[in-house]
């Protein structure tokens, strides 16, 4: 069966029936918000995209990575569809003007019963090798297809961790803003008496990275509490850190968004970030 009649086939069935899987959902989520799916390749695997080319003139091609979704069940079994059922990423991406990419993972979306999937790259190895190098992958031959020569990466949650470790291997990676980044990961899992990921690679055990960076925490995310990342991440070269009191893991970053946006050329400057301590943008 080929991508566009999978696609297709879901969204028919969400329209029918009202009954849906999250990948059926997610699609359904992608239409309301009138992004046209496409389809990215790399290391092996497939990966769900939305790209837009922007309403304004040159600027870096603004990447979305969304966060981890549901790995696992409540009863600790490795879920069956990971795809995210709250696609906050998606819906921030829909705000953006500039040429911008919504890039899924392996195994997610449609994808999770492609070859070589199975529960192992969503939950253990969620940030594992294999998964870092199929983005680096796909999205390294988008950017050459549609000539963006430069990049920021956007990523929430896990997706954060991912947009990090991308960062380091991606030359054309000008700056990375994230929301409420899973940044140590083992600091993480210790803290919810979770198991290790592993399989995953740890972005606070990683090579520093050259590029302006800004880190958003909610003041209220209990999933990522700000404690356990403000300081680490403030260790950071180059990194602005803000908490915004109010919000938590998901609520209510899509306020903020068009403000954000409207800074991020003074993001790209590295300047910006030569002290902590010095004034943050306004994000409204």
């Amino acid at each position: 069966m080929t991508d566009a009649r999978r696609w297709l086939i879901a969204a028919v069935l969400v329209a029918a029936t009202g009954c849906s899987t999250p990948a059926q959902r997610f699609l359904a989520e992608a239409g309301r918000l009138q992004l046209g799916p496409m389809q990215l390749a790399g290391g092996g695997y497939r990966m769900t995209a939305f790209y837009r080319p922007g309403e304004r003139g040159p600027q870096p091609l603004h990447v979305y990575l969304e966060g981890d979704g549901t790995p696992w069940m409540r009863d600790g079994i490795a879920a069956a569809d990971p795809t995210p059922r709250e696609p906050l990423m998606l819906r921030l991406m829909a705000q953006d003007h500039a040429p911008s990419l919504y890039l899924g993972r392996p195994c997610y979306d449609i994808h999770v019963g492609d070859p070589g999937c199975g529960p192992e790259l969503w939950t253990g190895r969620r940030y594992g090798e294999t998964v870092v190098h199929a983005l680096a992958a796909a999205l390294e031959s988008l950017a050459q297809a549609k000539d963006h020569r430069e990049v920021v990466l956007f990523g929430h949650s896990g997706g954060g961790a991912l947009a990090l470790l991308l960062a380091a291997r991606l030359p054309r990676v000008r700056g990375v803003v994230t929301v409420a980044i899973n940044y140590d990961i083992d600091r993480w899992a210790d803290h919810h008496g979770y198991r290790r990921l592993a399989g995953s690679l740890n972005p606070a055990q990683a090579a520093p990275i050259r590029v302006p960076e800004w880190h958003l925490l909610g003041g209220r995310d209990r999933r990522v509490p700000p404690e356990l990342m403000l300081e680490p991440l403030r260790r950071r070269s180059g990194a602005r850190v803000e908490v915004v009191a109010e919000f938590d893991h998901n609520c209510c970053w899509e306020r903020l968004w068009a403000g954000l946006l409207a800074n991020l050329s003074r993001l790209v400057n590295a300047a910006m970030f030569a002290a902590h301590r010095s004034p943050s943008p306004s994000l409204e």
